[in-house]
């Protein structure tokens, strides 16, 4: 597959603290980016490659982006997905372990990450957010060990929709819309599936009502509890990072 980097803003502008509301209890990391010019990125293009040195923090505005993990052997492996509102690369010191592309049309606030370490260093409200994120990532990960490891198929596609349904606004509750943008072949390979596989398990939750599509990348929540069931889940408030989302 083509892919491009992606068009760079400009991050030289300075940052003012009162400017971004630093000051008051509102303050949030996503606070730090306001100031930044966006970027945009078409589907395919890379916001960063594997081993690229970490030097930027990015805030994503809108659209949608995948984790890509390439094997020694040529094979990728999707890690996880980024929506509006997610911090990438709050983690990373030195190099991108991953290669992070747009798979809608997005757009992204880029921060060099000395100042974004600057501005949180500064801000007791901010140093409590910076740590939950990457608290928040360490759990992602042992999910995602325990979905691979442990869950069916049908577990494993339950659990990922379930988890997409939380992250939007309406929750998982019936009739809630969840977007879709990945392609099928992205939910194989973050699921460790088959193409197939996935086709057959998301026609069978149509067949039995769970679920219904209502466009080309959305479908709607029919029977949240029997999706629940299916995942094998059973928490009663969920949290807003419930899929493996790689930063």
């Amino acid at each position: 597959m083509y892919v491009q980097t992606a068009r760079r803003a400009d991050d030289a502008s300075p940052i003012h603290s009162s400017s971004l509301g630093m000051g008051s209890e509102a303050a949030t990391l996503n606070c730090i980016f306001a100031a930044q010019v966006a970027e945009r990125l078409e589907p395919g293009e890379a916001l960063f490659w594997q081993g690229d040195a970490a030097r930027h923090v990015f805030e994503i505005v809108s659209g949608a982006l995948r984790t890509v993990r390439v094997l020694s052997d040529g094979r990728r492996v999707i890690t996880g997905f980024l929506f509006a509102g997610d911090v990438v690369g709050v983690s990373l010191k030195d190099r991108y372990l991953t290669t992070v592309e747009a798979i809608a049309p997005t757009r992204v606030r880029r921060l060099a990450r000395r100042r974004f370490d600057e501005e949180v260093e500064r801000s007791a409200t901010l140093r409590p957010q910076l740590l939950s994120r990457l608290c928040d990532e360490m759990t992602a990960a042992q999910d995602q060990v325990m979905l691979l490891a442990r869950k069916t198929a049908e577990e494993r596609v339950a659990s990922f929709l379930l988890a997409l349904a939380r992250r939007g606004g309406d929750g998982c509750s019936c009739g809630a819309v969840v977007a879709l943008p990945m392609t099928r072949l992205d939910m194989a390979d973050y699921l460790g599936l088959t193409i197939e596989t996935v086709s057959r398990i998301m026609t069978r939750l149509t067949g039995r009502g769970i679920i219904a599509a209502t466009g080309r990348h959305e479908i709607s929540v029919c029977r949240p509890a029997a999706l629940a069931a299916l995942a094998i889940d059973d928490e009663e408030e969920p949290t807003s990072h419930e899929v493996a989302w790689a930063y």
